[in-house]
């Protein structure tokens, strides 16, 4: 079974870390091959140990999204992909193949787990992006994702993080932490960047069929493995990419998954924007 989408100029839309659902191995499971594929590359399944570490939710997650995209019947007319998902964005466009992609996938996470084993991040909800800067600034932590309004993530050193979270509750501010081993899209993530610019080297690049938006940028991908590689220490900037799709003539959204994060995310960005969300487990009798 497949999804038809037959709203006009959609945008497919990937998600990262976080997106995680219960019922996603069973997806990737149903998907001949797939989940076989990335058991061998992690050397284990990654699918229960998701919540220990950023190497194996980072493969069970791209396997769910590339899952899903497999039974999506669509002709987008771009992609984006928050962080992680920006792998499975170019995939679906034709960039990679799904196999090289799935090691990239695989080295990627592996390489973030090790450059930074002190860090964490903090979600601030509520106030204004100037507040999250003046904050992050004091403390000495990065602003590491702009995901809508009112949703602002910092990145960095724990005790550096608890100053920032104390800061923000005084400007009244809610502040969470986050259950992540690292601090992501910060220049913790540096030892990172080489090795995974080395990997992407060694992978062949295809002519995208659509085209794919980075959300470090909030601009089409110009130079994809340079992008792909500084996108580790540099923030995602996902506001700006989804209101960038629409002022490219995007005026439709598909979520792919796994789960709604991003859906979610598009009803703050602006009350006028929606996105699907398909039942991809019905879709594959799971």
């Amino acid at each position: 079974m497949t999804f038809t989408i037959d709203s006009p100029s959609p945008a497919v839309l990937f998600p990262g870390q976080g997106s995680q659902t219960p019922e996603m191995r069973d997806l990737v499971a149903a998907t001949p091959g797939l989940l076989e594929s990335c058991v061998e590359l992690v050397g284990e399944d990654p699918f229960a140990r998701v919540e220990e570490s950023t190497r194996f939710a980072q493969p069970a997650i791209f396997c769910a999204s590339m899952a899903a995209w497999s039974r999506l019947d669509v002709r987008p007319r771009a992609a984006a992909g928050h962080s992680l998902g920006e792998l499975a964005a170019l995939t679906a466009a034709g960039v990679f193949s799904l196999d090289d992609a799935l090691r990239l996938v695989v080295v990627r996470g592996r390489l973030m787990a090790g450059a930074d084993d002190s860090g964490s991040m903090l979600a601030l909800v509520g106030g204004e992006p100037a507040d999250a800067a003046e904050i992050a600034a004091a403390a000495g932590v990065t602003v590491a994702n702009d995901n809508a309004p009112g949703q602002v993530v910092l990145s960095g050193d724990r005790d550096r993080l608890a100053q920032a979270e104390e800061a923000a509750r005084e400007r009244g501010i809610r502040a969470l932490a986050l259950d992540v081993a690292g601090a992501f899209h910060s220049p913790a993530m540096a030892p990172a960047v080489e090795p995974f610019r080395a990997a992407l080297d060694e992978v062949q690049l295809g002519e995208p069929r659509f085209e794919v938006f980075s959300c470090a940028t909030a601009a089409p991908f110009a130079d994809v493995r340079d992008e792909l590689a500084s996108a580790l220490v540099r923030p995602v900037r996902w506001r700006e990419t989804v209101l960038a799709l629409g002022e490219a003539g995007v005026e439709s959204y598909v979520d792919v998954g796994p789960g709604k994060v991003l859906a979610r995310l598009m009803k703050r960005i602006s009350a006028g924007l929606k996105a699907q969300s398909p039942d991809f487990q019905e879709a594959a009798g799971v």
